[in-house]
Formats: C-alpha cells, sequence, structure tokens
C-alpha cells in the first residue's frame, strides 16, 4: 500500500510503499482511510520529541483519521502508542478506539476538528468540575486548537471567554466564534481583564505561561477564589518555572490535560458527543483537503497556514 514514511526524525515524510497491515487479533480491524488530520501532536511524533513517540523507525504518522471499515461503516478512530499510524491508503485500528460516525458526516472536516477540538473538550469535561457561567482564559487562542477551544467553552456554557494571542490578525476573528474579550499575550491589560477567570485553558506554557500567571494572579481581589490553570499545549516551550509564592498566595490549582492524565475510557466516553456535534456543525474550523501523496511538500508548508491540512489517501 502506499502511505506516508518517516525514515528520519529530522525530515519529513516521502510517500511510498509500506508493508499492507493486517488485524491481528480479534479487537482490531481494518479500515480504508479516508482523511487524516496534520496535527501537532503527530509531527512531534514524527520528530521523535512527543512524550507519546515510540522512537523507532521507519513508521507511518498519524493519530487519528476517519475511514470505512470492512461492513461500509464510518468511523473516527484514534491510534495508541506503537500502532501503524493513519497516513497510509489502510491502517489497523482497535475497535474499542474508533466510534461510528453519522453516515452523511464530512470525514475531511471530521478529520481536521476531532483532535483540536478534543484538547479543549476534555480539559473541561474531564480535568476540572466546570459549571455553566464560570469564566475562562484561553492563551494562544489564535491557533486550531485554541480558537475551538473558544468555541467550545461558550458551548459549555462559559459567561465569559477572553481570547489571548499574538496574532492580532486572528485575534479580531475571534469575537464572532463567541469570545467575549480579545487581548494580546504581551499586554498589561490581560491581568485586569482576566482577574477573576475561574479557569485558563494553557495553549502556550514556557514563560509566556508563567507571565500571564503573575498578571493574574497580581490583579486578583479574592485570592480564595479557585483559579484552575490547565496546561494544554506548550507552544512557548515545554518548561515554566512557577514560583512557589504563586502556589501559596492563591487558590490556585495547576493541572494537566493529555492522554494519560486523562484515561482512555474517559476519552471514548467523550468523543461521540463531541463528534455528533462537529458532524452537525457547531463548531467552525479552516480545514484544507491535500492529497497524501503530496505530504512531503504539504508537511513543509503547514507551519505558514492557519488551515489545518488533512491528508486524504
Amino acid at each position: 500500500m502506499k502511505a506516508a514514511v518517516i525514515s528520519s526524525f529530522d525530515q519529513p515524510p516521502h510517500y511510498g510503499d509500506y508493508t499492507d497491515p493486517a488485524p491481528k487479533g480479534p479487537g482490531e480491524m481494518l479500515v480504508e482511510v479516508l482523511a487524516a488530520g496534520l496535527h501537532h501532536v503527530t509531527r512531534g511524533q514524527a520528530s521523535g520529541v512527543h512524550y507519546s513517540s515510540s522512537g523507532e523507525l521507519p513508521l507511518v504518522p498519524g493519530v487519528d483519521g476517519v475511514g470505512r471499515d470492512t461492513d461500509g461503516k464510518l468511523r473516527y478512530f484514534v491510534q495508541g502508542p506503537g500502532q501503524l499510524g493513519t497516513m497510509a491508503d489502510r491502517t489497523v485500528i482497535e475497535f474499542d478506539h474508533s466510534i461510528e460516525l453519522p453516515h452523511d458526516s464530512d470525514a475531511v472536516t471530521v478529520a481536521g476538528a476531532m483532535n483540536p477540538a478534543t484538547a479543549s473538550w476534555l480539559a473541561l469535561r474531564c480535568r476540572v468540575p466546570f459549571q455553566r457561567g464560570q469564566k475562562v482564559l484561553i492563551l494562544g487562542a489564535t491557533g486550531s486548537s485554541g480558537s475551538m477551544a473558544v468555541q467550545i467553552a461558550r458551548y459549555l456554557g462559559a459567561s465569559q471567554v477572553i481570547a489571548a494571542g499574538r496574532d492580532e490578525h486572528k485575534l479580531a476573528k475571534l469575537p464572532a466564534l463567541g469570545a467575549t474579550e480579545i487581548v494580546s499575550l504581551e499586554d498589561v491589560g490581560l491581568g485586569p481583564l482576566a482577574h477573576d477567570v475561574d479557569v485558563v485553558l494553557d495553549f502556550v506554557w514556557g514563560e509566556s505561561a508563567i507571565r500571564a500567571m503573575e498578571a493574574v494572579l497580581k490583579h486578583r481581589e479574592n485570592r480564595g477564589q479557585s483559579l484552575t490553570w490547565i496546561h494544554i499545549g506548550s507552544m512557548a516551550g515545554e518548561v515554566a518555572a512557577i514560583p512557589g509564592a504563586f502556589l501559596r498566595s492563591a487558590n490556585l490549582s495547576i493541572v494537566g490535560s493529555g492522554y494519560g492524565s486523562v484515561s482512555g475510557r474517559q476519552i471514548l466516553k467523550e468523543l461521540p458527543s463531541l463528534a455528533e456535534e462537529i458532524a452537525r456543525g457547531t463548531f467552525r474550523i479552516d480545514v484544507k483537503a491535500t492529497p497524501l501523496s503530496n505530504v512531503g511538500q504539504a508537511w513543509c508548508e503547514a507551519a505558514h497556514t492557519s488551515e489545518r491540512i488533512v491528508f486524504t489517501p
């Protein structure tokens, strides 16, 4: 079969031949891949730097996708560590790591939206007892996951959604997606604006997160009010040197959200309702369908586009 193949962690994948996959047990099934999104985690695994990377080569990248099973049903599926990736003509999935989609679902839209949407959906549904009417600050709101987080926070009932990012052009578009306020990550007004939020969805981490945390806490009038800071992504760095005073001086909890901190069972429980809303068109995301045969070029161009690239074998 044809697939995107990673032969070196410091080179983009090439389009070539790969061994045909075959199920090895009763819980596995072969699927025809219809669409597979190019996500940040996919790039991280393909470069060997993501914590879930197996470190083995060659490999077929891709952590999720939409495909058709042997019964003709449309499925969204997620691949675990060590499984064959999704950027190929076919792949083998674990049945209990997949969900059936409505037959009229748009495969490209679902494949492009599920991963970035899952990040904030799981954070607000599984990592914090989020309640309608609470206030949310989103750091890194101009990326695909961040803009999806704006929509999901509003959908789940947030009374205030403050979107913070660096790209002013993209920030300006977020009120149409549900942001009640927008602010630059470097703006001195971030702290006063977000002083009484209940939850922070942090896609940036690193020093940027520390500066934002200090700004919010400095202007927080009620230090006893609970603030849950959820680390989701690390666009500004993997390490954040958090001063102990931050934790002692306020009712601040810092948690992570991702595969591991959220169990596979929890994820599978949450995916159907999220997939249903995406298939229904509840959330907006810009996706670009690209032939898998163009994987090398598209892989290199992905960093310069705001669209989520989705490969179609």
